[in-house]
């Protein structure tokens, strides 16, 4: 278990949680970042250049390709940029509320950046220091949000810490960026709401009976 439950510690992982969802670019940089988007959305993965972004942006190609060495390594900068929002963790003060704020988020990032995720999850199936990276700077930095929300729900009495496992971490993302992406099926709001109250409600609170 990852999450820190007591008093000042529990200060300390949100506190930790605020400064991994700030933002890791200068202005410009986001600018960068948010123009790759734009052309990425357009145009696709294949059809993306560094040096399309650079003309755009009106930037020297020199510049980016030393904040970002590869195609690979822009994208995935970029994707991150774009969803950093969902990596700050929602404050709504019961567990349901947090839990729904997490899904609603995810599933409209997904929307948002659907040929963006498709590309970077296309590239790292040949690029393993892609697929670290996206561990690293993405998957580590949401999963520290559910580590906060479950955290925040034991401090409140709603759940018991021995209610929390490995396996719930990405249930709920993983579930609805699934359907985002896999399935002719998006996820709706009623979708958020059926896994949170039908799945991973009754199994966090379920332990407080047993």
């Amino acid at each position: 278990m990852t999450a820190i439950f007591q008093g000042r510690a529990y200060a300390m992982v949100t506190d930790h949680q605020d400064d991994a969802s700030s933002c890791p670019w200068n202005e410009r940089e986001a600018e960068l970042l948010a123009i790759t988007l734009e052309l990425l959305q357009e145009h696709g993965y294949d059809r993306l250049s560094v040096e399309a972004v650079a003309t755009k942006a009106k930037a020297s190609k020199a510049t980016m390709y030393r904040r970002w060495p590869s195609k690979a390594d822009l994208v995935l900068a970029a994707f991150i940029q774009g969803t950093r929002d969902t990596a700050i963790p929602p404050r709504t003060g019961s567990l349901r509320g947090d839990l729904l704020e997490i899904g609603r988020a995810t599933c409209q990032q997904s929307k948002e950046h659907m040929r963006t995720m498709r590309a970077v999850l296309n590239e790292m199936s040949h690029n393993p220091g892609l697929q670290d990276a996206m561990q690293e700077k993405f998957g580590l930095q949401r999963k520290m949000v559910i580590d906060g929300v479950l955290a925040a729900a034991v401090e409140r009495g709603e759940i018991d810490a021995s209610a929390i496992n490995e396996e719930i971490f990405d249930l709920l993302p993983g579930y609805l960026v699934f359907r985002s992406l896999v399935s002719d099926r998006p996820p709706t709001e009623d979708t958020v709401r059926a896994v949170v109250d039908s799945v991973l409600l009754p199994s966090l609170m379920g332990a407080r009976g047993r």
